[in-house]
């Protein structure tokens, strides 16, 4: 049997691509192909406010989202949630992608990075204590999302022409809901609203809802701090969101709906579609 040197060179090539493979698999893991999202972000400061404490980060190519919304006053607040979305920017450094497990994992470290760092900052600078922030992180992978919550921030998906709150909000008066001793619209406008019983920041041990689900074309996911929904009620969310607006004028809609009906707190909206 002959063997020329162009099967010889054939066969070295073939054994030199199948040892990079093997070494690219072993060492880096498979890369699946990723859904596209879209995406447009924006915060105001509103109307009554002076200072705006909420953050927001936007990662289209990492697939991460984050909304933080701060509390603490002397400038506090804005400290709090910038330390927040600090950290996912950190923590998610690039659009590398990893199992669903080492997301949920990762999203659990930013948490407990940024309630760490807040601490220590109230530490160094006692004027500064007792500040800390209500935060949500979204992240993607593959035709799964992954959320992490933590205090009344909220995360809506709008999908098939309905809207629904995937989180439950870390308050007295979802507390008070879930025990049935006062009702959704007694809830809206309850002195005590906006009293919440956990927040990144504030002690050593951090409790984070960690929520995973599967996201589909069309999905329009709806990240937002408090000074949207305090005003803007969940058919008016839905209205807007089922238009034919693009992502940057729905969230303009919502925003000046917000502001049109008094504007008392910092607004911050992402939304996100699933677009493929």
């Amino acid at each position: 049997m002959s063997c020329d040197f162009g099967d010889v060179k054939n066969i070295i090539v073939f054994f030199i691509v199948v040892v990079i493979l093997t070494v690219h698999y072993r060492f880096f893991g498979y890369n699946k192909i990723m859904g596209t999202i879209s995406c447009f972000g924006k915060s105001d400061v509103g109307l009554r406010r002076s200072n705006n404490e909420d953050a927001f980060f936007i990662s289209p190519d990492r697939m991460v989202f984050s909304v933080a919304d701060g509390m603490g006053g002397a400038a506090s607040g804005e400290v709090a949630s910038r330390i927040f979305v600090d950290a996912c920017r950190e923590i998610f450094p690039s659009g590398e992608m990893k199992t669903d497990n080492e997301v949920l994992l990762s999203v659990q470290m930013a948490f407990q990075a940024a309630n760490e760092r807040i601490l220590k900052q109230g530490r160094e600078n006692p004027v500064q204590q007792g500040m800390g922030c209500t935060a949500e992180l979204m992240v993607f992978n593959d035709k799964t999302y992954i959320l992490g919550h933590v205090g009344d921030s909220k995360t809506y998906i709008f999908r098939q022409g309905a809207l629904r709150q995937i989180t439950k909000d870390h308050s007295l008066v979802q507390d008070q809901l879930d025990q049935g001793i006062i009702t959704p619209a007694e809830a809206r406008n309850h002195h005590l609203r906006h009293v919440i019983n956990r927040a990144v920041g504030i002690g050593d041990t951090l409790a984070v809802d960690l929520i995973k689900g599967k996201s589909s074309e069309g999905d329009v996911f709806l990240l937002c701090s408090d000074g949207l929904t305090d005003t803007v009620d969940d058919a008016a969310l839905e209205r807007v969101l089922s238009s034919e607006r693009s992502l940057e004028q729905r969230v303009e809609r919502l925003i000046n709906l917000a502001k049109s009906s008094g504007g008392y707190d910092n607004i911050t909206i992402i939304l996100c579609e699933v677009t493929a």
